[in-house]
């Protein structure tokens, strides 16, 4: 038999990388596919108002990347055993970059790529010449076949016409519950906001990305009005009604109210695009304070976002010199908590060991912070971002904080030359505490943000029953305060489904002694809870807990809480909007109003 020529050894050596290449980007290519499909399905479900189904779609959607992941690399280990050669990873990095040349997600890809190579790879290779921890494809101007957005002239179409157009761009097979009264509202908005007398300058124009914005039961319409030197951006929420036609809801202008729409405590939306960077570069007009990572997560690409913000976090370690300390609060008994000053975010450890009464396990928590990401989080509860192998600068940490992390995390915390390595940790947006933000209230005498911090509490607590989840352990440490000032739950240790609580009333006692006594004197099951017991923790200072009251007595009597659990069982899905209600259009025609406001 002969020998084979060296040449052809040479040339199959030098195809091992490209073929590797090739079949990474392969396997980002059917998960693409798939997350554009998901967005196409959206469409159609709230078409049908099918919302049952379109959670069950975010969820899966949820898991849809870590599954790709797993197939890709099992896929590149059982064709190619050699991958597990490290040595052949900075050429296969080289040629995956070459066919990335007219790819329209190139930073999706190379994310991608990481993941795959990370689970090939030991941590010693992730660095940039194996991995991409640097981004080697530019996407600044990045467009599919396709525009992302659209422009619309009202100074050649007229304003209601480019406004009809808009509306019919998106070609929804529901109709229209009252086109013209959505028109008029709308136009009546934007004379509100662009007062007289406002000019219209040769350039006006109405910019909207071209793919709508599903989550929950609404599909928002985003983009920016230009006109001179003026940049506005804005959304419009369309709802349906119980007949399955449309209606705008409000219009939504400002960036404030765009951040609180695209919220970290709100579940990812759906959006057909051929190109993220696009979409995302459009929504950074928009929101030039919010983070890439966060606009990436809120168009539902949660790795790219991950990916963005590790790199944002080596960065701002590089520039700014300031350490990690515990974070400031009361103590949690599951997590330790701790935060860099100089940077808006907090890291989560689970502790090695729980103090009583705590009896779960790590476990558990893991389970119940999983349960949480696949959940609607209705605007509040905080998204987390969950990372394995984090390596960080042990210079940057305080010496009070290493020690408690070698007392309490033992197990998921090493230390290799000049770095600490944390093996598993939960990164969330820092918040102010809520105990102490009431607390400061109350010092400073303010007493109409002691009431809104009050009613947003309440209101923070029925939200989130209404869309499934018990909190458990409500206590103000466990919520925060956003800059917009909205209360968010971040305790996710005790949450449990609301169709596995029995809310209870307590029975009378039936002998003095009963009452008396210092222990229950009923029987109390596991998943029993007694909602008039909640009058001894929620709020205990005197004055503050008076002020709750007005607002939400109704959390003590179990009839409300047993409401919300007919509510969740029945598959109805309670409406939570991020905006306040006041913002919302009238729906009742023109006369009814008049004769509604007569005297």
């Amino acid at each position: 038999m002969s020998a084979v020529p060296q040449t052809v050894l040479q040339e199959r050596r030098s195809s091992v990388p490209q073929d590797l290449a090739h079949c990474i980007l392969a396997g980002f290519d059917k998960h693409y596919r798939l997350f554009r499909e998901a967005a196409v399905q959206a469409k159609a479900l709230f078409e049908r108002a099918a919302w049952a189904e379109m959670r069950a779609l975010a969820r899966e959607r949820i898991q849809m990347y870590d599954r790709r992941v797993d197939e890709g690399v099992a896929e590149l280990l059982e064709r190619f055993p050699q991958a597990r050669d490290e040595s052949l990873w900075p050429a296969i990095k080289l040629a995956y970059i070459g066919l990335l040349h007219e790819h329209r997600q190139p930073e999706c890809a190379e994310t991608f790529y990481n993941s795959v190579a990370c689970e090939v790879l030991h941590r010693r290779h992730y660095h940039n010449e194996f991995i991409f921890w640097r981004p080697a494809v530019a996407t600044e101007h990045l467009e599919g076949e396709t525009p992302s957005y659209a422009c619309y002239y009202p100074l050649v179409d007229g304003l209601r016409q480019s406004l009809r157009k808009i509306a019919s761009s998106f070609d929804l097979k529901n109709s229209w519950e009252n086109p013209r009264r959505d028109l008029r509202n709308i136009v009546h908005a934007l004379r509100q906001h662009f007062p007289r007398p406002a000019r219209a300058h040769p350039d006006l124009q109405v910019q909207v990305l071209r793919s709508l914005f599903f989550r929950n039961k609404g599909a928002y319409v985003i983009g920016r009005i230009v006109n001179g030197h003026q940049e506005v951006p804005f959304a419009v929420p369309i709802l349906q009604n119980e007949r399955g036609e449309l209606y705008a809801d409000t219009l939504l202008m400002g960036e404030d109210q765009l951040l609180v729409l695209f919220s970290f405590a709100r579940a990812y939306f759906f959006v057909e695009m051929e190109a993220p960077a696009a979409f995302v570069s459009f929504l950074r007009w928009l929101m030039p304070k919010k983070p890439r990572a966060e606009l990436y997560m809120a168009v539902g690409l949660a790795k790219q976002g991950k990916t963005l913000f590790y790199r944002d976090l080596h960065y701002h370690l590089k520039h700014s010199t300031d350490r990690f300390v515990v974070a400031p609060g009361i103590k949690g008994m599951v997590m330790l908590v701790f935060t860099l000053p100089s940077f808006p975010y907090v890291f989560k450890l689970i502790r090695d060991r729980f103090a009583p009464p705590k009896e779960i396990d790590r476990e558990t928590v893991m389970q119940k912070y999983q349960m949480v990401k696949l959940h609607d989080r209705v605007g509040r509860m905080a998204d987390t971002l969950e990372y394995s192998r984090v390596a960080l600068p042990i210079e940057r940490f305080d010496p009070a904080l290493v020690e408690e992390l070698k007392a309490e995390c033992a197990s998921l915390v090493e230390f290799d030359r000049e770095e600490l390595v944390i093996g598993h940790v939960y990164i969330e947006r820092r918040m102010e505490p809520l105990n102490l933000h009431v607390e400061e209230c109350r010092r400073s005498g303010d007493d109409g943000a002691l009431r809104l911090a009050l009613r947003e509490y309440g209101q923070a607590i029925k939200e989130l029953a209404g869309a499934g989840i018990f909190p458990g352990d409500m206590l103000l440490k466990n919520f925060g305060v956003t800059r917009h000032d909205r209360v968010v739950f971040y305790d996710y240790d005790e949450i449990q489904p609301m169709e596995e609580m029995s809310f209870r009333r307590i029975p009378p006692a039936r002998s003095y002694e009963e009452e008396l006594a210092a222990e229950p004197y009923w029987r109390v099951g596991e998943a029993d809870v007694f909602p008039e017991q909640f009058d001894y923790f929620l709020v205990a200072e005197p004055r503050a807990r008076e002020i709750f009251y007005e607002y939400h007595r109704d959390l003590l009597a179990p009839e409300f809480w047993q409401a919300k659990q007919e509510l969740v069982r029945s598959g109805e899905q309670e409406d939570v909007f991020p905006y306040p209600e006041d913002l919302r259009f009238s729906r009742k025609p023109r006369a009814a109003r008049r004769a509604a406001a007569s005297p």
